[in-house]
C-alpha cells in the first residue's frame, strides 16, 4: 500500500458522511474510489453511498448490516474488522464542524498516491517517512494543509514540465531559407487545398474555408440568438455521418471526433438539440413528446445515430482555464478529438481566482481576464492542433450599431485579438427588411430572420459583410441564402461545396465539381 494515506482523515469523512449522507447531494464534494485505498473501508464508505443513492431516508448500523448480508464476501471484511464497534467509535469521535479540512486531506492524499503510483517520487513536496528533520516535516505539513489540491496538481505538473522543458530545449532553433520545402507545400497544395471539414452551410464554408485544425473562431449573439444552437449544429455537423434534410437521410461526410463544451445547459438539454437538428424535427416537439406523421421514428433513427457517432459532452458551469484545457487534453487523448465547440466564453467565480492567483494581482478587470480566456483557446489550437469554436455575448451596444464589429463584444473586444475569424448573429430588424426589399424584390430572394456579420477573417478575402439567413431555431438549422454588405449591396459569393471522403479513397466521377477535403 502507498505511504500517502492519512487513515484518520478517510475516518473523519466516512463518519461525517454516515450522520450527513446529504453531503453526497452537495456538487461540493467528489468521491472516488481511489480515496480510500483500505477495502474495509470502501466497503463502509460504498455502503452508505448506494443505501443514500437508492433512497434511505436514515442510514444507521443496522440498515448498513442489512445492505451487506446480502454481498456475504464485504460483510465478512466488515465483521472481521468488527464494522458495529469501528462504526460506534467514529460516530462518538467525529468532528462534522472540521468535515471540509478531513476532505481535502483525504483528496490530496488521494492526488500524491496517483503520481507516487506512477513511479514520481514526491518526498521533495512531502516526505511522511521523515522522522528526522522536524523542521522541514512541519514545513511541509504546514505547506500541504494550505494548498488547494489544484496548486499541488499544479506545481507536480509544473516540476515534471521543467524537466521536459530542459531535455527537449527549443532555444537552440536555428532559421530557416524562406524557400525552404516551398515545393513540396505546393505539391501537398495541389493535392488537398488549405481548407477544413465543413462547417453547417455552404455560404458559411466559401467565406472561412470550413473548420481548419490550429483555428479559433468566435461566433457572438445577444441572448436568445442561437449561439448555443448553431454551435450545437456544428458540433452534429463534424461528428454526424448522416442527417436528415430535403425529406430524407442523406450522407454528411466522416465522423470527426467532436468535443462540445457546455458551461450552462445540462446534458439532456443539449442532447434535445442535437436530435433535433440530426432529425430536422422541431425541438418543442421532441420534450413535449408531441409528434407530427412519421417524425418520431426520424427521432429513434436520429438517436441510433447520436449513439454511434464520436461526439462527446462535457459539462463546465463554473470552469478555470485549466479545466478547459484538460478536458479537451483528456479527450484528445481517449477519444482524438479535433473539434472542439466551447459554449462560451464568460468569467467566473473559479476562473477569476484562478487568473488572480497565477497573475499575483487582486481584482483584476473583466476585460484582463476575457482577454486571457481567448489567448488560451488560441494557444491550445496551436499546441495540440484542434479546431475550436467558441462564442461571447454582446454588450448594449449593438442595438444602435450601423456598424459590427468586435468594439460590440460583451466586456472586452480584445477577446478578438486571437480569433481567426470574428462572427456576430442577430435578429433581421425592420430596418434591414426595408434595405433589403429593392433587392429581394428585384432577386426574387427570400426573407431572411437571422443575419451574421463576420467583422474578421484572417486568410481570406471576405469581411465586413453580411449573411442573410433562413433559421429554424426549433431545428437548430441556420441555412445561409446570400451576402451583402453593410450597405445591403449584394456581394456574389458561390457557396463551397466541401466533399469529404476517407484518405486514399477516390471521388465519385458522378459527383459535381467541388472542394474535396480528405480526412486521414
Amino acid at each position: 500500500m502507498s505511504k500517502y494515506v492519512d487513515t484518520s482523515a478517510i475516518i473523519q469523512v466516512i463518519g461525517s458522511v454516515f450522520k450527513h449522507s446529504d453531503i453526497l447531494d452537495d456538487n461540493r464534494y467528489s468521491f472516488i474510489e481511489s480515496d480510500f485505498p483500505e477495502r474495509f473501508h470502501k466497503i463502509l464508505f460504498g455502503t452508505i453511498y448506494n443505501l443514500h443513492l437508492a433512497g434511505a431516508k436514515q442510514i444507521n448500523i443496522n440498515t448498513i448490516e442489512d445492505y451487506l448480508t446480502q454481498r456475504p464476501k464485504q460483510f465478512a471484511i466488515y465483521k472481521t474488522n468488527k464494522g458495529r464497534e469501528y462504526l460506534q467509535e467514529i460516530i462518538e469521535k467525529n468532528m462534522f464542524e472540521a468535515f471540509d479540512f478531513y476532505y481535502n486531506r483525504m483528496k490530496k492524499m488521494t492526488l500524491l498516491r496517483a503520481y507516487n503510483e506512477i513511479g514520481l517520487d514526491l518526498d521533495w513536496l512531502y516526505d511522511i517517512d521523515n522522522i528526522f528533520d522536524s523542521k522541514k516535516k512541519q514545513e511541509q505539513e504546514d505547506f500541504l494543509d494550505r494548498s488547494t489540491i489544484g496548486e499541488l496538481a499544479d506545481l507536480i505538473d509544473e516540476r515534471i514540465s521543467s524537466i521536459r522543458d530542459a531535455c527537449l530545449d527549443s532555444s537552440n532553433k536555428r532559421s530557416e531559407q524562406a524557400g525552404e520545402g516551398v515545393l513540396e507545400l505546393l505539391s501537398r497544395l495541389e493535392e488537398e487545398p488549405a481548407i477544413g471539414y465543413p462547417l453547417y452551410g455552404p455560404l458559411v464554408n466559401a467565406i472561412v474555408r470550413g473548420a481548419r485544425l490550429k483555428k479559433f473562431y468566435l461566433r457572438s449573439a445577444p441572448t436568445g440568438i442561437g449561439k448555443t444552437r448553431t454551435m450545437i449544429a456544428d458540433a452534429c455537423n463534424f461528428a454526424c455521418n448522416t442527417i436528415y434534410k430535403n425529406g430524407k437521410w442523406i450522407p454528411n461526410g466522416t465522423k470527426e471526433p467532436t468535443l462540445y463544451i457546455s458551461t450552462e445547459q445540462e446534458r439532456e438539454e443539449i442532447q434535445t438539440m442535437m436530435l433535433a437538428f440530426i432529425s430536422d424535427v422541431d425541438e418543442d416537439h421532441i420534450v413535449k413528446n408531441e409528434y407530427n406523421v412519421g417524425e418520431k421514428e426520424r427521432i429513434k433513427k436520429a438517436a441510433e445515430i447520436l449513439k454511434d457517432s464520436p461526439l462527446y459532452i462535457t459539462t463546465l458551469p463554473n470552469f478555470t482555464m485549466k479545466d478547459i484545457e484538460n478536458a479537451i487534453k483528456i479527450d484528445i487523448k481517449e477519444h482524438n478529438v479535433k473539434y472542439v465547440c466551447h459554449d462560451y466564453i464568460h468569467s467566473s467565480m473559479a476562473i477569476l481566482g484562478e487568473i488572480s492567483s497565477q497573475s499575483g494581482v487582486k481584482g483584476l478587470r473583466e476585460d484582463n481576464i476575457l482577454f486571457m480566456i481567448s489567448t488560451r483557446l488560441k494557444d491550445i489550437c496551436n499546441e495540440y492542433g484542434v479546431f475550436i469554436l467558441s462564442s461571447t455575448q454582446l454588450n448594449g451596444d449593438y442595438r444602435d450599431a450601423k456598424v459590427y464589429d468586435q468594439n460590440l463584444l460583451r466586456g472586452a473586444k480584445a477577446i478578438a485579438d486571437k480569433v481567426d475569424v470574428g462572427m456576430i448573429m442577430f435578429d433581421v430588424l425592420p430596418e434591414d427588411l426595408e434595405g433589403l426589399g429593392p433587392l429581394i424584390q428585384k432577386k426574387n430572394l427570400e426573407t431572411p430572420n437571422v443575419k451574421i456579420a463576420v467583422y474578421k477573417n484572417r486568410g481570406n478575402k471576405y469581411h465586413n459583410i453580411l449573411l442573410w439567413c433562413k433559421a429554424n431555431k426549433g431545428t437548430c438549422r441556420f441555412e445561409p441564402m446570400y451576402v451583402t454588405d453593410y450597405s445591403y449591396r449584394l456581394i456574389p459569393v458561390q457557396g463551397m461545396d466541401i466533399g469529404v471522403i476517407e484518405k486514399g479513397e477516390k471521388e465519385c466521377q458522378e459527383t459535381p465539381k467541388r472542394t474535396v477535403l480528405r480526412i486521414l
